[in-house]
């Protein structure tokens, strides 16, 4: 999918590694903190896990579901990254690009399907790595995502036209039947 999209927009490619002006402040700031999130979800597991072997009830069964989460989460981001020709790193509006409201594929049943497959992929990592202590950030990060998706989703449906008229079709921002 990734070869695909390079190939078919270069445009895309330029927004996601140097997205252009107009992010919004508070999205800098849930990223700099998710950041942070990621990287000590990394530093406790790998030293609850390997380093300091703490205590883990976790056994192999849970580590293949986390591995599964994982994986089931990582294709529903890259698709949803493929099917939304604006899907990008950071929440700005790309009027120089002619931004539209993507409404198919995973679109079609929640509004943000790339937060629910990152969401997925954060559950598996205390799984497979037996941490029970990167439970702590994980959660956190988790909410950070929930924030940027209730923010994000307020601010396209003031700034996006079309959006407001989209999400009364398209229900749910995150989880079908749920929110």
């Amino acid at each position: 999918m990734n070869f695909y999209t390079i190939h078919k927009n270069s445009e895309l490619i330029n927004e996601r590694s140097k997205p252009g002006e107009g992010v919004k402040l508070w999205d800098k700031w849930l990223l700099g903190l998710s950041a942070i999130m990621y990287l000590l979800i990394i530093i406790v597991a790998g030293i609850d896990s390997g380093r300091l072997r703490l205590k883990s009830d976790f056994n192999l069964v849970l580590s293949v579901t986390g591995v599964l989460f994982m994986i089931i989460g990582q294709i529903i981001f890259l698709t949803a990254r493929s099917q939304n020709q604006f899907f990008s790193s950071v929440m700005r509006i790309q009027k120089e690009r002619g931004h539209v409201v993507c409404d198919t594929g995973l679109y079609k049943t929640v509004r943000h399907p790339g937060y629910l497959g990152m969401i997925l992929s954060l559950i598996g990592i205390p799984f497979i790595t037996n941490s029970s202590w990167s439970i702590v950030p994980t959660f956190v990060a988790i909410f950070l995502l929930l924030l940027r998706t209730a923010f994000e989703d307020k601010t396209l449906r003031i700034e996006l036209d079309g959006y407001a008229e989209y999400s009364e079709r398209t229900r749910y921002k995150l989880i079908p039947l749920i929110w």
